[in-house]
């Protein structure tokens, strides 16, 4: 079995328990109270490269990545370091992440919030909008093609943008296929969590035309990013490199600095 496989497993288990805590109409009479967020689709038009920062206390591959700053803290630092977008992991058994890190998040940042999880189920759409987020993120590789299509449109029903992330090309001629607007080129396995920094370069020439493009995984500082706006790529999504940084704020504002 796979990472993914097991995340997946767990979180489908996950789920089921919160289901039962709150019922669905319930969540959607929050859902649909929420106020609106700031738009993700629209910070990633912005010009030059934009930075989605991530807040992300650990992962299966490296381990606990900091666990000495508080979550409003980073989420501060990464606004006033010109983010323009912040991502919350709320994944808890492998990242350490919970869905009160988004509603936190929510009320300290401004920013546009996207909900970094494993969505498998509608009810994971209405607790992001419930909990403040502007979009979230759908992974060709977790989903049979039908749900992706329905949980896409439904994420778009509630006002959610969607993050559609894609390995390989055969997934990326899936995202075309469900009309999904903004690309995430995961340069991360998520069968084995190695990383190929070369993965979105070979996948540009096959993006959907007016796409919006972010690359994540595996960028480590300015230089990566300086060459993925040079190839036109919209976005990176950085966590790791600005969550072990020593001053995450500094670390945020030299690369949104580099990008702009």
């Amino acid at each position: 079995m796979s990472v993914l496989d097991r995340i997946i497993r767990t979180t489908t288990a996950d789920l089921g328990a919160r289901m039962v805590r709150i019922p669905a109409a319930e969540l959607e009479a929050r859902a649909l109270m929420a106020p609106r967020r700031p738009s993700f689709a629209a910070a990633l038009c912005a010009p030059g490269l934009s930075v989605i920062a991530e807040h992300k206390r650990r992962s299966p591959s490296r381990g606990a990545i900091r666990v000495d700053l508080e979550l409003t803290e980073i989420v501060r630092d990464y606004e006033r370091g010109g983010a323009a977008a912040v991502s919350v992991l709320t994944e808890e058994r492998h990242f350490g992440g919970a869905l009160d890190d988004l509603t936190e998040a929510a009320w300290v940042c401004g920013l546009p919030l996207l909900r970094k999880d494993f969505v498998v189920d509608r009810y994971q759409l209405l607790e992001a909008r419930a909990a403040g987020a502007s979009a979230v993120l759908l992974i060709v590789a977790a989903l049979p093609i039908r749900r992706l299509e329905e949980l896409h449109g439904a994420a778009l029903d509630l006002g959610l943008d969607v993050l559609v992330e894609v390995h390989d090309a055969v997934e990326l001629d899936v995202a075309r296929s469900i009309g999904a607007r903004i690309v995430g080129v995961n340069n991360r396995d998520l069968r084995d969590f190695s990383i190929d920094v070369e993965r979105t370069y070979r996948l540009l020439d096959g993006m959907p035309a007016g796409a919006l493009v972010v690359a994540e995984s595996g960028i480590r500082g300015v230089d990566d990013a300086r060459r993925l706006a040079a190839a036109g790529v919209d976005a990176v999504l950085v966590g790791e490199a600005l969550m072990a940084a020593p001053d995450p704020r500094l670390a945020c504002e030299e690369l949104a600095c580099a990008c702009g």
